[in-house]
């Protein structure tokens, strides 16, 4: 492939003449542009280059087509700005950052900002372009504004009904289409009241969450109640869970392994703490496997991908974990070790269990490597004749050990004596 540069020019629904002066000349010098059939259908005859539309699926066949064109001048045409949640992403991740020339136009979410008066850092973007409709879930909050990328004419129709589906009908809702263009229109609704007929296809939907008194609050928080999940009863209770995700401690872009999923609901909110979080629940019971999936969907993380198996042997093609969660399975010949292996130095690994046995094992662990071990104990108040009392839940034992470096445990050493397992969670050595 030609390390020539590739030029990539945002362009919006007004087309040629809105267009700078200097995209308009990187198109007008291109001797390939590579687009979209609604962007190259912008272009004006006079454009001298060869137009080359984007085969469908687009992003496997872009090295190809780039290297087909190797040593011409090549422009690319997308809508907006190419770097927000467009093309540019992808053809950075192809050829390297330093062989783009990117020259943006404003994007969908700057006009519809500027024709709302709404400042842009205080909207969260939601993309349905090429995304389930569920991942709008998650962004569900009481008084909380919403810019979300439209995929279609039929997309408003369906937000205004996953909104009403979800406790969220009163929401107001402004549907701008083909903004910047001379067609451009605006529609104002609640989810409740929508009954418009689909509209144009370049659209994008402005919402003000209000929630209805009786729906759930899902806060991004861990610890939403156990009733937010379907389960059989394998399922960490929401105190527990509370104190697990704080000790997985997730940061943006991270991902889990989630391990004896159960309900999912590690793996589910361990997603939720940020759109970046990434997880991966391992299950090998299919019924179970297919409920953490409905799990998935229903709180907002449909990208959570479930995995039906018994570890370790599940575990031996999955990517690098950053943290791991072993829910269930503990006393599995070789489980431990595995997972212990597959952690990248400051790695995170945290095992819950309620039997002696596991206990034992953990305990025996921590002996070795350190960590933290801690016993989590949870009572609710339950009636009691006409009294109240405490009725304690099953304690759970936790063990947690950071991985921070290639040394061997010397046998001889406790806890927090000269090796390279921190023996408390909050100061792990780096």
């Amino acid at each position: 492939m030609s390390t020539a540069p590739v030029t990539v020019v945002g362009i919006g629904a007004d087309g040629w003449p809105g267009l700078a002066p200097a995209s308009q000349e990187a198109l007008n010098t291109a001797e390939v542009i590579i687009g979209g059939p609604r962007q190259l259908d912008l272009l004006p005859t006079a454009c001298p280059a060869e137009r080359v539309p984007w085969p469908s699926p687009l992003r496997p066949a872009v090295p190809g087509l780039l290297a087909a064109h190797a040593g011409r001048r090549v422009c690319v045409l997308a809508s907006g700005d190419p770097m927000f949640f467009g093309i540019g992403r992808t053809l950075a991740e192809t050829v390297g950052p330093d062989r783009l020339h990117v020259l943006p136009h404003p994007s969908s979410v700057s006009y519809a900002c500027a024709r709302l008066g709404i400042p842009l850092e205080q909207a969260e973007v939601v993309s349905l372009v090429g995304r389930p409709l569920a991942t709008l879930t998650a962004a569900l909050h009481d008084n909380h504004r919403l810019l979300i990328l439209s995929s279609g004419p039929e997309t408003p129709a369906e937000v205004a009904a996953h909104l009403r589906a979800h406790g969220y009908g009163p929401s107001r809702m402004t549907v701008l289409e083909q903004l910047g263009a001379e067609a451009e229109r605006r529609i104002d609704s609640t989810a409740d009241d929508w009954h418009h007929a689909p509209g144009d296809a370049l659209n994008v939907i402005a919402v003000t969450c209000h929630r209805t008194p009786d729906a759930p609050r899902l806060p991004l928080t861990p610890g939403l109640p156990d009733d937010a999940y379907e389960h059989d009863g394998q399922l960490t209770k929401r105190h527990v869970r509370a104190v697990t995700l704080a000790t997985l401690a997730p940061a943006p872009g991270e991902l889990l392994w989630d391990i004896g999923g159960g309900s999912g609901s590690i793996a589910i909110e361990w997603m939720r703490t940020h759109k970046t979080c990434r997880a991966i629940s391992v299950e090998r019971d299919p019924a179970r496997a297919a409920r953490i999936t409905r799990n998935a969907e229903k709180l907002g993380v449909p990208g959570l991908r479930t995995v039906t198996g018994r570890a370790p042997a599940a575990l031996t093609e999955l990517p690098t974990p950053d943290a791991i969660f072993i829910g269930g399975g503990l006393t599995t010949p070789g489980l431990l070790d595995t997972c212990w292996e597959a952690l990248p130095p400051g790695g995170r690994l945290v095992a819950n269990t309620v039997t002696l046995e596991s206990e034992a094992l953990l305990a025996d662990w921590y002996k070795r490597l350190g960590g933290e071990l801690t016993r989590l104990a949870v009572s609710h108040a339950t009636p009691v004749g006409g009294f109240t009392g405490w009725r304690q839940a099953m304690p759970v034992t936790q063990w947690s050990a950071v991985k921070t470096g290639p040394q061997v445990q010397d046998e001889e050493e406790g806890p927090g004596r000269g090796r390279p397992w921190e023996g408390r969670w909050g100061h792990p050595q780096r």
